[in-house]
């Protein structure tokens, strides 16, 4: 939610300032996320008349101009195009920080003329693109004015983050309203003046479908002059980033952000048939005014004239009803949407805009009427006309309600204890009506914009409770929950800084164990993904549908109901997901070369509980420069020594392992495997992420990666500790082998072999060569491998040593089906 200083003192009448008002924000719970103040980098900047324009006299394409500031006549080389005599312009004096370069301007000689300065382009205050010339301002612009004041550009935006329970902070009122409680000022009245009506309306409502619209009004105002709004309503758009389009949708969108009431118009003459009609989509397709082509189904109300539907009611209105210069008979539309189906479609048809964003939080059912009044007003004051009857159809639900509070709760429940004249105070600036008060509690009427407290508690109550207990239920939470809010608005008000912390009651005098076995597992992931130079990364559980089906499936069962964005509605298959989109943003942002991991959970249907723990990593780009060695692509055996070195630290031996195929479809085919422990137990997988995934995602370089499923790695048995052995004192002994086989044998399968042959000899065996080529003969491969013979009891013999070897060579043949290469 943006808005501006002055837009907040036409609600609050305050002197604090903003550094004071931003504070105050962020301490009642409306999170500042940024303040903008474009006329400070401008604040040198004034209005001048350019006196003289000429051309340069040592330079074709400059041009030399006498120029009025305000504080003195003086000269100018200016290298726009368009500068002439007589023109007002923009001028930086010498000391001015030009905004888009950074420059720290000076007066200086240019082709040996003195040049006092400079006059801007919008781009070089940075308000535009536009460079090919200077900003040329209004005739009637005062010479020395700051031009910042002039344009309305010395306003501060203030920029808030609004919790999905807090519609009525989606208004500059509502946000004034917390202020004032806050102590920040006082709350100007507000009052829509009635409009006297002329005639009756030749557009009617019907709603079709109650349950989504229960109560909508709507009000002709004929002989309007629609053209572009005032000035001061197009700057105070312009600064929350809205773009004006034309006086009557301006009038929209102000009421819209002021008082956090969407309306919509509907030009008169677009419109086919006397009525329109709020109801169900029928597969029904139209453009809407964003420009996007919208189907509406039944689960979505539409509101419809005689041809079809004009717009998706509570979301967007259509382009073939829209208001434009032409139009000279507006129908306005004020409605009362239900939250959760605007919801529903807006996430649906991944649909955001500002009238769903108020009307999914709820709105202020009572404002309807007076916002009716007042737009129209608007209307008639900017554009002209006169104004029908208000016409209306459905009934206005009931919005009164009332909500307990115990003074004793600030305390037990809040941990700060607050005198009960004061609280009551601070909740009837917030707009709570005190109904009835004792000594120990008072009753309120809830404002009619609070649409979170005391409206109702949803309850998943199991079925085996009886009739009367789940009514009991239901009583007690909607006793428990409006008190809760209750003192949840007192103490934010009051200042959450103001509760003393207290620690938590210690539980027993002996602590118990930190961490327990699965989590310390955990840890020793973590430090040791860490100690190999990967970052971790703590990413959302969930991902858009698209995305997670590129790494597995993207079944329905895991399908958010309610996500928190339309583009994070599927629960993701496996970490390594996230982190290839993160890869993919910060590749994007200039820094390919990553090595990033997480361990969290990974969500499939046939997994126990529906998801499994998994430990993921991913290298993408190449490995760092060094002195030592060039820098290299990640490639799939990185992936594979980060999954091993998490198994060995886990206590599952390199030996006990079975490296397979083939790896899931997000891998590559060919250099990818799986990590297995046993005929059955599978461990995890490793290998470059497959192409198709990199290019789907936006990430341009190779990416290698890896998952460890945390949960499938046997525990370690603890064992009686025993003296480890002694070192052997005798020499150990290494022989070189060569063994051509068919490329299609695992190198694994023969360093197994190899290692059994003699157990109590052979201490390890490594691979440190493979070759292919014509000399082995097609399809064929050599792999040679060093073993390690240890003695433990005296010298070998060379008799043994050749017989050790014997074994090894028969070991691997018998197993591979190898030959000795000669």
């Amino acid at each position: 939610m943006k808005f501006s200083l002055a837009w907040l003192r036409t609600h609050l009448e305050t002197s604090a300032p903003l550094a004071t008002i931003v504070d105050t924000l962020s301490a009642i719970g409306l999170e500042v996320e940024a303040v903008t103040d474009r006329g400070s980098e401008l604040a040198l900047f004034r209005i001048a008349e350019v006196l003289e324009a000429g051309p340069h006299p040592n330079a074709e394409r400059l041009r030399l101009c006498r120029v009025e500031t305000g504080c003195g006549i003086v000269s100018v080389v200016c290298g726009a195009p368009n500068a002439h005599t007589g023109m007002k312009a923009v001028f930086a004096p010498p000391g001015s920080l030009i905004p888009a370069t950074g420059q720290l301007l000076t007066a200086s000689r240019i082709r040996g003329v003195e040049s006092a300065g400079m006059l801007l382009s919008e781009r070089e205050m940075r308000l535009g693109e536009n460079h090919d010339g200077i900003v040329e301002l209004p005739a009637d612009a005062p010479v020395g004015e700051p031009y910042a004041r002039w344009a309305g550009l010395d306003d501060p935006v203030i920029e808030i983050a609004v919790t999905p329970n807090r519609g009525d902070a989606l208004s500059v009122r509502g946000i004034a309203r917390d202020l004032a409680a806050a102590g920040r000022g006082r709350l100007l009245p507000w009052s829509a003046v009635p409009v006297p009506s002329h005639f009756a309306s030749p557009l009617a409502w019907e709603t079709a479908w109650p349950e989504a619209c229960p109560f909508v009004l709507g009000r002709t105002v004929r002989g309007v002059a629609n053209g572009p709004a005032p000035l001061w309503l197009a700057r105070r758009l312009e600064a929350i980033g809205l773009r004006p389009i034309n006086a009557l949708v301006d009038i929209t969108n102000f009421f819209t952000f002021d008082l956090g009431r969407p309306l919509h118009v509907f030009d008169v003459a677009k419109v086919r048939g006397p009525v329109l009609t709020m109801r169900r989509g029928a597969a029904e397709t139209f453009r809407a005014l964003n420009g996007r082509d919208v189907t509406a189904g039944p689960a979505d109300c539409v509101i419809a004239d005689r041809a079809g539907v004009v717009s998706l009611a509570g979301i967007v209105g259509g382009e073939s009803t829209g208001c434009d210069e032409g139009t000279t008979c507006v129908f306005l539309e004020c409605a009362l949407f239900d939250p959760i189906r605007v919801a529903d479609t807006g996430r649906r048809l991944g649909i955001l805009s500002d009238a769903r964003a108020r009307f999914e939080r709820g709105i202020d059912t009572a404002l309807m009427p007076d916002a009716v009044e007042a737009a129209t007003r608007m209307i008639l004051e900017l554009c002209g006309g006169e104004a029908s009857r208000v016409v209306s159809a459905g009934t206005a639900p009931p919005w009164q309600r009332s909500a307990c509070l115990r003074f004793s709760r600030l305390a037990d429940l809040g941990g700060l204890a607050v005198p009960p004249a004061a609280a009551i105070g601070i909740l009837e600036r917030l707009g709570f009506m005190p109904e009835r008060q004792d000594a120990t509690s008072v009753t309120l009427a809830v404002p009619p914009w609070r649409n979170d407290i005391a409206a109702g508690v949803s309850l998943d109550l199991s079925p085996e409770l009886s009739p009367a207990g789940r009514e009991r239920m239901r009583a007690s939470a909607s006793a428990v929950e409006p008190e809760a809010d209750l003192v949840e608005e007192v103490l934010r008000i009051r200042g959450l800084d103001s509760v003393p912390a207290v620690s938590l009651p210690a539980l027993s005098s002996v602590p118990a164990p930190s961490l327990a076995p699965a989590s310390a597992r955990i840890e020793q992931v973590r430090r040791l993904l860490a100690a190999r130079g990967l970052m971790e990364c703590v990413g959302f559980s969930f991902l858009a549908a698209s995305q997670a089906a590129l790494f597995g499936s993207a079944p329905e069962s895991l399908r958010l109901e309610n996500p928190i964005a339309a583009d994070l509605d599927q629960m993701r298959p496996t970490p390594i997901a996230s982190l290839v989109l993160a890869a993919a943003r910060n590749a994007a942002r200039g820094y390919p070369d990553l090595a990033l991991f997480e361990i969290g959970p990974g969500f499939l249907e046939d997994a126990p509980g529906g998801q499994v723990l998994i430990a993921a990593g991913l290298r993408t780009g190449s490995t760092a420069r060094s002195w030592i060695e060039p820098a290299r692509p990640a490639d799939a055996f990185d992936a594979k020594a980060d999954a091993l070195a998490i198994l060995a630290a886990l206590g599952v031996p390199a030996e006990a392992l079975t490296i397979g195929a083939p790896a899931p479809a997000h891998f590559h085919p060919g250099r990818s495997g799986l990590i297995s422990q046993g005929p059955k137990l599978l461990l995890g997988r490793f290998g470059e992420i497959h192409p198709r995934v990199l290019a789907a995602l936006d990430l341009p370089r190779p990416g290698v990666g890896f998952e460890i499923f945390l949960d499938a790695v046997p525990e370690q048995r603890r064992r009686t500790r025993r003296a480890p052995p002694s070192l052997s004192p005798f020499q150990p002994l290494a022989r070189d082998f060569a063994f051509v086989l068919d490329e299609s044998i695992p190198a694994a399968q023969v360093l197994r072999a190899a290692r059994g042959a003699e157990r109590h000899l052979v201490t390890a065996v490594t691979l440190f060569d493979v070759f292919t080529g014509p000399a082995i003969g097609a399809g064929k491969k050599s792999l040679a491998i060093q073993v390690i013979f240890q003695p433990r009891e005296r010298t070998l013999t060379d008799a043994e040593i050749e017989a050790a070897g014997q074994k090894v060579i028969a070991a691997v043949i018998k197993a591979t089906g190898a030959r000795l290469r000669g």
